[in-house]
This record gives structure tokens, sequence and C-alpha cells, in this order.
């Protein structure tokens, strides 16, 4: 069972596979999970059983934490490559999300401007207007896909009440470019013993497509690098991945994979 909680509402810097010198911004409580998927290859675990006790970090505490971590760091002589609202689970499910982006973007500006504001998002709140607006403004709008399948999203992704993967691949387009594809490829079985190999031309195929009709500014793909909740699940090789790379260098879209 994995057991990786982060701290809330300020933790780091890390070194991300992906976005250099983070620091990371977790919205979420710090004794728990909170979050609108319950992936079966979480690192913070499955949500029943990582439910947190302490409330949502205020807007006020999170500003507060941001401006004291980002002075003690520029005492120090570091300056962050971003600052990554990640954690504990879906940062925009925070009731004042679009209103912590606009105070970050404000400290970002006052005490390391050379920053980029990154967002991991799941993408299942996107189709809120405050929530679609806050991600415009921010430098990485990360958002996950890791297929188009819905029986596959409904298995291995497990979204927590309505999620339709058609509607948000067309508030995906409706970003017209502002926005990074964020997908996870990997092999192995779930508790069932049933695949969850998506790496195969059934769900490549689709999620190109998708991907092409969306026209991102770039596209991550990523593979299993900690515990995960479930076991059998396996990571996809450095060969699979670089040939997904491939097809979407061919189609014109930027890509880069972590292993």
């Amino acid at each position: 069972m994995s057991t990786v909680i982060y701290p809330s509402p300020i933790f780091g810097p890390i070194k991300s596979r992906r976005l250099g010198v983070s620091l990371g911004i977790n919205l979420l409580p710090g004794d728990g999970k909170v979050c609108t998927f319950d992936c079966v290859y979480c690192e913070c675990g499955f949500n029943a059983e990582r439910r947190p006790k302490s409330k949502l970090p205020t807007r006020q505490k999170v500003a507060e934490a941001l401006e004291a971590k980002l002075q003690q760091m520029q005492a120090e002589g570091m300056i962050p490559d971003v600052l990554t609202f990640a954690g504990n689970g879906e940062p925009t499910a925070h009731p004042d999300f679009a209103l912590i982006i606009d105070d970050t973007i404000r400290l970002r500006n006052r005490y390391c401007p050379t920053a980029k504001v990154s967002v991991l998002t799941n993408a299942t709140r996107i189709n809120r207007k405050d929530v679609f607006e806050a991600l415009k403004l921010v430098d990485n709008n990360i958002v996950k896909l890791d297929t188009v399948d819905a029986a596959y999203i409904a298995r291995v992704d497990r979204p927590v009440g309505h999620y339709d993967v058609d509607e948000l691949i067309a508030c995906m387009r409706d970003f017209v470019g502002k926005c990074v594809v964020q997908t996870m490829f990997m092999k192995g079985v779930d508790a069932d013993g049933v695949s969850v190999d998506n790496t195969t031309p059934q769900y490549v195929d689709p999620w190109l497509e998708a991907v092409v009709s969306i026209a991102p500014r770039e596209v991550m793909i990523y593979t299993i690098d900690r515990e995960t909740p479930m076991s059998g699940l396996q990571k996809a090789s450095r060969e699979e991945l670089d040939a997904i790379v491939a097809r979407l260098i061919a189609r014109g879209i930027k890509a880069s994979a972590s292993y």
C-alpha cells in the first residue's frame, strides 16, 4: 500500500521528472487525500483508505505559507523553476481554486518572476467556468487524459461522480492550445486479473486522434515510478513510450516521455 501523503499547503522544493525544481502547492489536507479520481496507480493511495480528518487549507493560509516560503528561498538564493499545484488529490476541487491562482501569480511576480505556475489536474472540473478561466492564466495547464475508452477510465481512473470523457475533450479543445496533455501508460493487471495495458493500438490509436483534435501545446507521457496501491501494475517500457512519442511527433505535436 502506498503511503505518500504530502504536507499542506506548501511542500518541497523537489526535483520533478518533467518540470525541474518544483515548489509544491497542496490545496488538500496534509493528513489525507481528496480527489475526484480514485486511480489504481495513485501514489497517495485509495480515497477510502486515506480520508483526512483536517479541513482544506484556507485561501489566506495558502497565500501566507507560499509567501513565507518564497521569502525564505529568496534569502537563501534559491529560485524555483516552477510553482506546482499538486499533492494529495485534485487541486481544482478546492472551492477557492481560481482565487488562489490569482494570489499565486501575484506572489510569483513579486518573488520569482522567472518561475512558471503549473497545475496538474485530472480535468474532471475543467467544464466549470471559474476553473477553466483560472487554468487559462497559468503557464503550464497540465490536463490528464489516460485514454478515451470509458470502460478503461471507469476501471482504472475510477472517477468519483459524473465523468464524460467526450465533454472534457471538448473543453480541452476550448483551451485553443493553452494546455499540456499528460497521460499515464502502464501494463499489468488489476485486482480482478483484467489487463490495464493501454499501450496497445486499441487504446493508443483513438487516444492519438483525440490528442490531435485537442491540439495541445505539448504532450507529456509517463509510466509508473512509485509504489502503487494496487498490486499487479507494471511499468510501460522505454521502447513503448518512445514509439508513442514518435507517433505524436509525426503528427506535428511536441511530445516527451518520462520513464
